[in-house]
């Protein structure tokens, strides 16, 4: 006898001859208390099946949930998008009122035409401005994304 078969001889004797609940005794005889038959304890194959459907179940349930959030989703993001339009639309209607405003306010100062210069070149390098801000942030998310070796 090797020091493991020891040890496991001694929890057996610590715990007891079984770890298995009383309904599943060592014996052949599956008789309960009151000398009536009772069925078998389940086997190997119908745990195997119990633990199949029940995964099944849950991926279902899963797959269910699933889909109601993406709705959920879909349904918010369709506002998302006629507010987000709105909003742009609203902007944009505002910076073409700055645009006009400004001009106004330079015609009687430079002229109407020095005027509209300045409005026109102010906005192109705004413009320009913002291009290269939006470039650098582009490059920032290619270089994340670009290859060790690149």
């Amino acid at each position: 006898m090797t020091v493991l078969d020891g040890e496991i001889e001694a929890r057996r004797q610590h715990i007891g001859t079984t770890d298995l609940p009383d309904q599943y005794g060592a014996s052949e005889n599956y008789a309960d208390d009151e000398g009536e038959a009772s069925p078998p304890p389940p086997s190997l194959f119908d745990d195997l099946l119990a633990l199949f459907a029940d995964g099944k179940t849950y991926a279902q349930a899963e797959v269910a949930y699933q889909k109601s959030r993406a709705g959920f989703a879909a349904n918010r993001l369709k506002f998302v998008a006629v507010y987000g339009a709105a909003a742009f639309g609203v902007f944009h209607l505002a910076l073409i009122a700055l645009t006009v405003g400004v001009l106004i306010a330079l015609m009687p100062l430079v002229g109407p035409w020095f005027a509209t210069a300045i409005v026109t070149l102010g906005l192109i390098v705004l413009g320009v401005v913002l291009l290269r801000k939006l470039k650098a942030k582009v490059d920032d998310i290619r270089s994340a994304f670009a290859e060790d070796g690149q």
